[in-house]
């Protein structure tokens, strides 16, 4: 979410349009208004306590965020675009204060995440369900990244369709391109294994138990390998070491101890955009067992490297992972199905080079600049019906609201 913010941000500064991005102060230190460049610029909102918090305790200080924003805010401006649940609640409120349109995306839908919860700590509570039907109830459009996410907010939400506007995530491929593997695997230092890379958040809803038991079947009843293999996880939450060494690694560390392959598994922790494609590129194939995905970028910019995905069919990954052309999907939380996929791709290296050459391909069709085109026509016929007209050009500034990881802006 946050690169999504800050790509769209970016292209539709280019196109003219200045954005104000808010967001929860997490640091005193921060300048309160930073330039993200020419057009762009994010205000650092006090809201409770300056530092990170669990997200649950966001709603408790959404008020005071709201009123730090009618405080810092330097419009006027036209429309109001939320990202995430907390953030589009506080634009609901921003809504009435400036008499502009919202535009909300979810990002994830708590309803499809309680279904596919495997208990009741991970399901999404009360007051996100509600407000999430609030919002689709209330807003002035919805963008959803594919057509599914679309039909759930119909019906699990009774969101009006047409409300509801289609507009894919994207990739930068200035950034995400394809390398030499060779090169890739010795400037990381992991020469030596045949890697699958998997990168996410470190979630039980990325389905890492059923990767682990999966890598199990795979060394030890769909070998012998003439290399060991290894699995690459890239996410969780960075030490002042560099090193990934919180609670949620220590879960998974164990998780792939009782699994039996705790000296195939590797965590290399959160990585940026710009290191990022050296690890996809590294990587023979990309995994992710997700149980829920609302879109999935992490496997758009797999393919920009073209690395070739093996995902499971839920969600954004079905329409982003194009079986047998991009990659391959298998029935979400089967460890066995998606072993014989992942041995398929690691044996056979031609499918491989196939898969790998039009997922780079299908990834360049998933420009930011076509996203941002997709957008300013939704922006255009929301602030057309605002107005009483047809589509109308953006001449204020308009302001940006989406989650961070334990935050909220806008």
């Amino acid at each position: 979410m946050n690169v999504y913010v800050r790509e769209t941000s970016r292209e539709l500064a280019r196109r003219g349009v200045l954005v104000h991005i808010f967001t929860r102060s997490q640091n005193p230190s921060i300048p309160r208004r930073v330039s993200l460049g020419e057009g762009v610029d994010v205000f650092h909102v006090p809201a409770g306590p300056e530092r990170p918090y669990p997200k649950d305790l966001v709603l408790e200080h959404l008020a005071e965020f709201v009123r730090g924003v009618l405080t810092m805010a330097r419009g006027p401006y036209d429309l109001i675009h939320s990202h995430y649940w907390l953030s589009g609640v506080a634009g609901l409120e921003l809504r009435k204060s400036w008499g502009i349109p919202q535009v909300h995306m979810y990002h994830t839908l708590a309803r499809v995440k309680n279904i596919v919860a495997r208990n009741t700590a991970e399901m999404e509570k009360t007051p996100r369900l509600n407000w999430e039907m609030e919002l689709a109830r209330e807003v002035d459009a919805l963008i959803a990244p594919h057509p599914l996410e679309r039909a759930q907010l119909v019906w699990h939400y009774q969101a009006p369709p047409e409300r509801i506007h289609i507009v894919p995530c994207g990739v930068d491929t200035s950034v995400f391109h394809p390398m030499d593997p060779w090169e890739a695997m010795k400037s990381l230092g992991i020469e030596g294994r045949r890697w699958a890379i998997f990168v996410g958040r470190l979630d039980p809803i990325k389905g890492l138990d059923i990767l682990f038991q999966a890598a199990k079947i795979l060394r030890d009843h769909l070998g012998p390998w003439d290399v060991p293999l290894g699995v690459m996880i890239v996410g969780g939450t960075k030490a002042e070491d560099g090193i990934a060494s919180s609670l949620e690694v220590v879960g998974l560390r164990e998780m792939a101890r009782s699994a039996g392959v705790e000296d195939m598994v590797i965590f290399v922790g959160p990585k940026s955009q710009e290191e990022l494609p050296l690890y996809y590129n590294a990587a023979e194939l990309c995994v992710l067992p997700s149980r829920y995905e609302s879109f999935g970028m992490v496997a758009l910019e797999a393919m920009a490297c073209g690395t070739p995905v093996v995902a499971s069919r839920v969600g954004g990954l079905a329409y982003t992972v194009i079986h047998g052309e991009t990659g391959l999907l298998v029935p979400e939380g089967k460890p066995e199905e998606l072993a014989q996929a992942l041995a398929i791709l690691f044996r056979e290296r031609s499918l491989r080079n196939r898969l790998g050459e039009r997922a780079a391909q299908r990834a360049r069709a998933f420009s930011w600049r076509r996203v941002v085109d997709g957008l300013m026509e939704v922006y255009g016929r929301v602030l057309g019906r605002a107005e009483g007209s047809g589509p109308k050009r953006l001449e204020a500034p308009i302001a940006w609201m989406g989650e961070t990881q334990r935050g909220f802006s806008l």
